[in-house]
């Protein structure tokens, strides 16, 4: 095992589902993210997958064996840094999803935040977090068995004092840090986080705690450093809608940001379907998807298509030939 991640004193990329592909990652870490997690993976989808190394993409791909999709792709330029996110209830299944990738990533993480009906609906993201018992098998298990550092995010409980004794539990594993999001469950993006929730964890724990929640602008990192105490920041909305967000000289014009994006995802041969989700959550917050722009995109059914609305697809051309060449299928094109 190479250095173990440090967790202090880093801005960190959120995990942020059907955004948080390979693309948006490596143009986050660009930027200047330091950490950068994964989006979200089922323990269920990623147990059926194999192992595919992609030498005309310089990837490792994790395939599903019966519908041939990749579930997550990484790179060597990236293993420092990439943190992987499960959605777990069930401790034997969610080792085995980690022995999987664990040779790939810089760490493994539990989800036990999410408030979708997708995670809670099957016992996990903030389901955990009435279950302190499974919470507890979970990381153990993972301690006991994994090489790289077991990390885990949650959300803010009922109380103050209920989340910060969960805190305590949850360190008691070994974990090498807790994220936390300054909302309960409950709580829509629209309600403001509260930082002072965070604080409360941070001032009951030795470990590493990643603070997240409304941070917009670079400068919002060192002010909820600062209110919370928390060792790092982790940013999501704010990188979504502009991930250059990263930039201590200030943020790139979004429109030229989006541009890069696209070019990403030609280059690493991303999903369309999640190229497109990602554009649409840029585009929303900036302008308007009921004019030209967006419903462009929405008529968009290929990665090619989405090249020719960025008059990028030269590029695309280049890059398909040379695949081509070396005889590369492409698993994301034509997915809809």
């Amino acid at each position: 095992m190479g250095a173990e991640l440090e967790y202090r004193g880093k801005h960190v990329l959120a995990p942020m589902v059907r955004v948080g592909g390979l693309p948006f990652r490596m143009l986050a870490a660009e930027y200047g993210a330091d950490i950068t997690y994964g989006e979200e993976i089922v323990d269920h989808k990623m147990v059926r997958c194999a192992r595919v190394v992609n030498e005309d993409l310089g990837t490792v791909d994790f395939v599903e064996k019966s519908s041939n999709e990749v579930v997550f792709r990484t790179c060597d330029e990236e293993k420092h840094r990439v943190v992987f996110q499960v959605g777990t209830s069930e401790a034997v299944r969610c080792l085995k999803a980690a022995n999987l990738v664990a040779g790939d990533i810089a760490a493994f993480d539990v989800n036990m935040g999410c408030p979708k009906s997708f995670s809670t609906s099957g016992g996990m993201g903030s389901a955990l977090l009435s279950k302190p018992d499974v919470i507890h098998d979970i990381l153990t298990t993972l301690k006991r068995n994994l090489n790289i550092p077991v990390t885990c995010k949650i959300r803010l409980l009922k109380t103050y004092g209920e989340t910060v004794e969960l805190a305590r539990r949850i360190e008691k594993t070994g974990v090498s840090a807790l994220a936390v999001h300054g909302r309960r469950v409950p709580d829509r993006p629209r309600d403001p986080a509260q930082w002072d929730g965070i604080q409360e964890v941070v001032s009951a724990l030795s470990i590493p705690v990643i603070a997240n929640g409304d941070v917009f602008e670079y400068s919002d990192f060192q002010r909820i450093k600062d209110a919370t105490g928390a060792a790092s920041v982790m940013v999501a909305r704010g990188a979504m809608w502009n991930v250059s967000v990263f930039r201590p000289e200030g943020k790139h014009f979004w429109e030229d940001v989006k541009r890069e994006y696209v070019r990403k995802c030609i280059e690493w041969d991303n999903d369309v379907r999640w190229t497109k989700h990602t554009l649409k959550e840029m585009i929303q917050y900036h302008s308007c998807l009921e004019f030209a722009e967006g419903k462009a995109m929405y008529r968009c059914k290929t990665l090619a298509d989405v090249a020719d609305m960025y008059d990028m697809r030269d590029y695309y051309n280049e890059l398909q030939a040379s695949r081509s060449r070396n005889g590369f299928a492409s698993h994301t094109e034509g997915c809809f």
